[in-house]
This record gives C-alpha cells, sequence and structure tokens, in this order.
C-alpha cells in the first residue's frame, strides 16, 4: 500500500496531467475491472469490452469487498472518466519472469486502444 504522502502525490499528479483515462495493473486473474459502486462512466463498459476484446482478458465487476481502496475507485470517483483496474497474469505472486512476453502480448492491445481513446 502507498503511504499517505504517497497517495496525495499520486492524487496531485493526476489532477495535474488530467487524463482522459487511467489504467492502473495489479498482477494475478487476467481480469479487467471497469466499474465502481453506481458510478456511471459514460463508454466505459464499451470501452472495458474493446480492451477484454484485444486482450483475451475477461471484464468483470469487482466483488463489493474490493471496492474502495484503488486508484481507479478514486479516479472513477473523482472525475467520473474511464478508469480501470487489470489484473495481468496468472499463479504465485510475484508472477515468473517466463510471463512476461505473454502479459506484454496480451496488453499491448489494451495500451494501444487507450491512446487512441
Amino acid at each position: 500500500p502507498l503511504s499517505q504522502a504517497e497517495s496525495r502525490a499520486m492524487a496531485g499528479y493526476t489532477e495535474y496531467i488530467d487524463p482522459a483515462l487511467v489504467l492502473a495493473y495489479h498482477s494475478q486473474g487476467k481480469e479487467i475491472y471497469w466499474s465502481f459502486q453506481d458510478y456511471e462512466v459514460p463508454g466505459a463498459r464499451e470501452l472495458g469490452e474493446r480492451f477484454a476484446q484485444v486482450s483475451g482478458y475477461r471484464l468483470t465487476e469487482p466483488a463489493y469487498n474490493s471496492s474502495f481502496a484503488g486508484y481507479k475507485d478514486w479516479f472513477i470517483q473523482y472525475f467520473r472518466r474511464p478508469g480501470f483496474t487489470i489484473e495481468v497474469g496468472a499463479g504465485e505472486n510475484p508472477l515468473p519472469l517466463e510471463q512476461f512476453d505473454e502479459i506484454y502480448r496480451d496488453n499491448l492491445g489494451i495500451l494501444v486502444t487507450a491512446a487512441l481513446g
């Protein structure tokens, strides 16, 4: 977890760059989380579906008890823009380096799609 100072720094930087969307990368599960509580962000689900299509990852909603802790959740709530947590890889953490090439291939389409909007 980030310290309070690190969290403030990330929030301040995010406000400064004012991104159209965010991708928060975690390891474990080959899933894409796209929502937070009842916040309806226009186009977020559709963009998440495109990410799922190009990556082969499953688009899903996080369990209720998994929300409230992440950068994506804060971003969606604060900016009302699309935010995604991308869970890469599978197995035990730390993920083995042997998965890097597969993770890269799976996620290149997500990064290109996000960059092109």
